[in-house]
């Protein structure tokens, strides 16, 4: 599933537990998660789903549950 996928390359990235991070996860509220952690999170994305975030939905991409959306609709 997505999410896990998503989940596991956040708490590897941000080296925290898993079980922090969920759907509703605000990236830079509640996950500490400045610019740089999130393009590392967002470049890492790419390369385990085989897609390219749209520079222009970056802003839109604010919780964990944004971008699996972005992600299951670039499946599509």
């Amino acid at each position: 599933m997505v999410f896990e996928k998503v989940q596991n390359i956040i708490a590897e990235n941000l080296d925290i537990e898993k079980e922090r991070i969920q759907l509703n996860s605000r990236f830079k509220e509640e996950l500490d998660m400045d610019s740089i952690e999130l393009m590392e999170v967002v470049m890492a994305c790419e390369e385990e789903f085989g897609v390219e975030f749209p520079i222009e939905n970056s802003d839109a991409i604010l919780t964990v549950q944004d971008a699996v959306n972005l992600i299951d609709n670039m499946k599509k």
